[in-house]
């Protein structure tokens, strides 16, 4: 930051610190809120504190970019899900807008990992996390047709092949049999868009019917269209496994909306005559109705713990609530939902999350109120006492998903012809 900046940033911060001070409080009176690390020190945009940039999506793309430049470094390892999580609303943003930074971004990240061979270097692949990334991976030979970043999904491709499994159910990690509903969205992200994009979409197609559905199979919540956030067939490792069922306790919202995505995603690619369609169809319409009953009614958003609004301590979760949004608009857009009836469900959502979203007094955007890295936990308290983060990195990612769907319309205004 150059010393006219700087000066502007110190005058902006006086002025305006009582009204930041006032707009916040009701907000933030309730949450635990920590600060993670925030990126470069002098990371510094021109959107005016305390007002709602012209669009979300782009002010908070814009904010990345200049917070993180190196993409590695923004968390808490150089490559894992997050990256790939935020890149895919890049990818979105590029398609939209027609902007070339957008995919530059995802190039400066994966280059650093794709050698000119093609040859992947960024982890041994032994945790469905890592997979999600490889998605970006593939939307980069889906944008420049370079053969390297063929070469590389070719990796991504394979290590499924040995990849262990429990009752066809990818493990979380290789280290045990745990399997998350997280980690479908990781690992299906990666091979629907390898279907999409590269091919071997037989395999790639009934892969991700399997993974869905072995999910729901095991992790559902009774008759409901909710599902829990993780099962396993060693019970007696687990104090958070149920001793009949193996699945942990509760409908955890960022959990839930991962599988919302994926379950999406996979509609509007999987062709209409695959056998496993009718049965991925019947999960998400059922998930999106106990979503449509399960929403706040006061605040329009959805609760850390989806369907418990009313026991103590639960909190409306951003994260979960970007993500949600998402999934919905998505499925009213393919036809799966009619849009009288979901459409004001997903525009009341969007007006609660855009609440947690604030400029800060250096005009970049911070996100509050969501959970960051959160695991398993033992029962419904330990979800809910989990500390709430400004700028959690998952709650950054499900935000940007439902700014980019939200605001499509007038990203495309921006295209140049």
């Amino acid at each position: 930051m150059n010393t006219t900046q700087k000066q502007f940033s110190l005058n902006r911060r006086l002025a305006l610190s009582v009204v930041m001070g006032i707009a916040c409080a009701a907000t933030l009176a309730a949450e635990t809120v920590t600060k993670l690390p925030q990126g470069v020190p002098e990371a510094w945009l021109a959107y005016t504190p305390a007002q709602a940039p012209p669009l979300w999506s782009v002010a908070l793309a814009e904010t990345l970019m200049a917070r993180h430049p190196d993409l590695r470094r923004a968390w808490y390892q150089p490559w894992n899900y997050v990256e790939g999580y935020v890149l895919a609303a890049f990818e979105r943003l590029h398609k939209a807008t027609g902007d070339r930074r957008y995919l530059d971004y995802m190039k400066t990240l994966v280059d650093r990992f794709v050698d000119g061979e093609g040859r992947f270097t960024g982890s041994k692949l032994d945790n469905l996390d890592d997979f999600m990334t490889g998605a970006t991976v593939v939307a980069l030979y889906d944008a420049t047709r370079d053969e390297r970043y063929k070469t590389a999904a070719a990796q991504f491709r394979r290590a499924f092949d040995t990849y262990p499994r429990t009752d066809g159910q990818f493990w979380h990690n290789t280290g045990g049999s745990v399997m998350w509903i997280d980690g479908v969205f990781m690992g299906q992200a990666f091979t629907l868009r390898h279907a999409s994009s590269i091919g071997d979409a037989a395999w790639c197609f009934d892969e991700a019917v399997r993974q869905i559905t072995t999910c729901a199979r095991h992790s559902q919540k009774g008759d409901t269209g909710l599902y829990l956030h993780a099962w396993t067939d060693q019970i007696a490792k687990h104090k958070w496994a149920d001793p009949a069922t193996g699945a942990s306790t509760d409908v955890w919202s960022e959990g839930l909306g991962w599988y919302a995505l994926v379950v999406a995603d996979a509609l509007a690619v999987l062709p209409k005559d695959h056998g496993g369609r009718a049965a991925v169809e019947d999960i998400y319409r059922r998930l999106a109705a106990d979503l449509k009953r399960t929403q706040d009614a006061a605040s329009g958003g959805w609760f850390m713990i989806v369907d418990k609004g009313t026991e103590p301590g639960n909190w409306i979760d951003p994260s979960g609530t970007g993500m949600f949004i998402y999934a919905l608009q998505r499925g009213i857009e393919l036809g799966l939902l009619p849009a009288a009836d979901y459409g004001p469900v997903v525009k009341r959502a969007w007006t609660n999350l855009q609440t947690f979203a604030r400029v800060n007094d250096r005009g970049l955007v911070d996100i509050h109120g969501g959970g960051d890295g959160i695991c398993i936990k033992n029962d419904y308290q330990g979800y809910v006492t989990h500390k709430r983060e400004v700028n959690a990195k998952e709650t950054i990612g499900g935000f940007l998903w439902a700014a980019v769907s939200m605001e499509r319309g007038r990203l495309e205004a921006l295209k140049k012809p």
